[in-house]
C-alpha cells in the first residue's frame, strides 16, 4: 500500500516540474496577448495529438497479423487437337414410300332434277345515288367437298346425300337439315339404291361452308329458305 502511494506522488511530482513551468509561461503570454496565447496552446495541443496518433499507428501495424497463405498462380492449358471419333457419318435411309392419299369424294355441285335453276333475264332498277342492281337467283361461288366418312369408305359405301338449307343476304349458308340419303353404286345406272344415313352428317357439315350470290329482288339482297342440294360420295379405284 505504502509502495503504491509512494508511486503516485512521484508521478505527482513529475508532472508538477512539468506543468508548472509551462502554466506560468502560458498565463504570462496570455496576460501579455491572449490571442497569441490561446493560438500557440492550440498548436501545441495539436502537434501533442499528432505525435500521439503516429504512436498508436505504429503500434496497431506491428499486432496486425501476417497473411502466410499461399497464391495459386494463372492455370495456362496448353493448345490441343481435337481428335473426332467419326470420320464419315451415313446418311439416314430413306423413309419408306408414304401411303397414298385417301379418295375424296366428288362434289355434285348440279342442282336437283326438277328444280327450276333459269336464270331470268335481268333488269336494271337504278336507285337515287346513280347506281343500280341486276335482279337474279342465287348462284354458287364457293365450291366445297365434303369429307368421306371413316366407316363408309372401310366398307367401301358409295351413295349420295340430299340436304337443305337457307341462303342468307350476304350468301352464307345457315339452318342446315339433311333430308334424305341413300347407299348404292352412283357410277353404275342399274344401281338399286338404298335409304341409308351414313352420309347424311358429312353432307350437313359441308353445306355449312358453301358461298353464294345472294338472290337479288327488286335491287335487294333477299334470304333465300328450302334450298336443296345433292352431294355425291364416290371411292375411286385403287
Amino acid at each position: 500500500m505504502n509502495t503504491a502511494v509512494n508511486s503516485l506522488n512521484s508521478v505527482s511530482q513529475l508532472l508538477s516540474k512539468v506543468v508548472d513551468p509551462l502554466a506560468a509561461l502560458y498565463y504570462k503570454a496570455f496576460n501579455y496577448n491572449k490571442y497569441l496565447a490561446g493560438t500557440a496552446f492550440a498548436a501545441i495541443i495539436t502537434l501533442a495529438l499528432f505525435f500521439l496518433m503516429v504512436a498508436l499507428i505504429s503500434l496497431g501495424d506491428d499486432t496486425l497479423p501476417t497473411d502466410n497463405s499461399r497464391k495459386l498462380g494463372d492455370v495456362i492449358m496448353p493448345d490441343r487437337d481435337i481428335d473426332t471419333l467419326f470420320d464419315n457419318v451415313d446418311k439416314p435411309e430413306e423413309p419408306e414410300e408414304q401411303p397414298e392419299d385417301i379418295a375424296q369424294p366428288e362434289l355434285d355441285l348440279a342442282p336437283i332434277a326438277g328444280m327450276d335453276v333459269s336464270l331470268p333475264k335481268p333488269k336494271a332498277n337504278f336507285a337515287a345515288n346513280g347506281s343500280f342492281f341486276r335482279d337474279g337467283e342465287y348462284i354458287p361461288l364457293f365450291k366445297v367437298t365434303p369429307i368421306y366418312p371413316r366407316r363408309a369408305q372401310e366398307r367401301g359405301i358409295m351413295g349420295y346425300a340430299v340436304v337443305a338449307f337457307t341462303i342468307t343476304e350476304t350468301g352464307t349458308v345457315e339452318n342446315t337439315e339433311a333430308l334424305e340419303g341413300f347407299c348404292g353404286d352412283p357410277t353404275d345406272p342399274e344401281t338399286v339404291y338404298r335409304e341409308c344415313s351414313i352420309f347424311n352428317s358429312a353432307a350437313a357439315s359441308a353445306a355449312t361452308k358453301l358461298k353464294y350470290k345472294p338472290k337479288i329482288v327488286d335491287g335487294k339482297a333477299v334470304r333465300v329458305d328450302n334450298v336443296p342440294h345433292k352431294f355425291t360420295f364416290i371411292l375411286e379405284e385403287s
